[in-house]
């Protein structure tokens, strides 16, 4: 697989000759035209043009289900599931666009189409990560993002502001907010809430926050004896309010704060330490929880 740095130039040089650097919320339209490819979300992306398939058939249905979307690179089209949110389907854009503009990729599939060579899952699973690193990236304007998240205080409303201000979904915004922040903080998203428990979809810490607490591990399913969960269970929408304690495997206990906010399909819990905080001037107001 390829280094971020790699494919964070392949992004700067897309965004800068697309004209797309430095515009907010970021112009994908403009990225696409860029890139030559036209979007199409007016049919079953599981149906896979005719002239499309090949021996990799399988794997390529694999991706899509994933992402929800794949590019026919012959017809430069991305066929993307209409049934998906605005930000999610940029982020599926720009996802395609990555395996149509990284070089190596580009090289790599024009080989498959013309000797047919079955594609090993190692090969894709390295360029969807690789297409994903692509597409948040550009999506989130490479350092431009870290740039605006150090202006803002420390709390799960900074996020959320920089979502509207990239264009890109609370969820996207919140897991790249915390793994390139530079303070202690950590995001744990739940997810099928029942009458008393729930799952954890995903966990994601910053650099700082595992260097001193090392890697917390969470159970699959959580129950009511943990705040956060029961303000999933009563459907609580948004709050800063919350804190819990972990003892570790040592027997140390930790303490934390946590904000909440619930978007209907998940919650989420950015947890930090107690104190934990970063100088701003700026004051989040969230007008939809007011």
């Amino acid at each position: 697989m390829q280094s971020k740095k790699n494919i964070d130039k392949v992004v700067f040089d897309v965004l800068k000759s697309s004209g797309a650097l430095g515009e907010f919320p970021t112009p994908v339209d403009k990225v696409l035209n860029y890139s030559e490819l036209i979007v199409n979300d007016s049919r079953d992306i599981k149906e896979i043009p005719k002239h499309y398939r090949t021996r990799s058939a399988e794997l390529l249905k694999k991706a899509l289900r994933k992402l929800n979307g794949i590019l026919d690179r012959q017809e430069k089209t991305i066929y993307i599931d209409p049934n998906q949110l605005p930000s999610r389907k940029k982020f599926v854009k720009l996802h395609e666009v990555g395996h149509h503009v990284l070089p190596w990729q580009r090289k790599f599939y024009e080989i498959i189409e013309e000797d047919e060579t079955t594609v090993s899952s190692d090969v894709t699973d390295d360029f969807e990560v690789e297409a994903n690193m692509f597409a948040s990236g550009a999506l989130f304007q490479l350092d431009r993002f870290e740039e605006e998240m150090r202006k803002l205080p420390l709390e799960i409303g900074s996020p959320m502001a920089l979502a509207k201000t990239f264009g890109a979904s609370n969820h996207a915004t919140l897991r790249r907010y915390v793994e390139y922040s530079p303070k202690r903080c950590a995001l744990l998203v739940l997810k099928d809430k029942k009458e008393l428990h729930c799952s954890v979809r995903n966990y994601f810490q910053s650099p700082n926050f595992t260097a001193e607490f090392g890697t917390i591990k969470w159970e699959e399913t959580l129950g009511i004896e943990w705040s956060f969960v029961e303000d999933y269970i009563l459907n609580k929408k948004f709050h800063k309010k919350g804190g819990f304690e972990l003892v570790t495997s040592d027997g140390e206990v930790l303490s934390f704060d946590y904000h909440y906010f619930n978007n209907t399909w998940n919650a989420f819990i950015f947890i930090k330490p107690i104190g934990e905080h970063q100088s701003s001037r700026t004051k989040i107001v969230l007008k939809s929880f007011r």
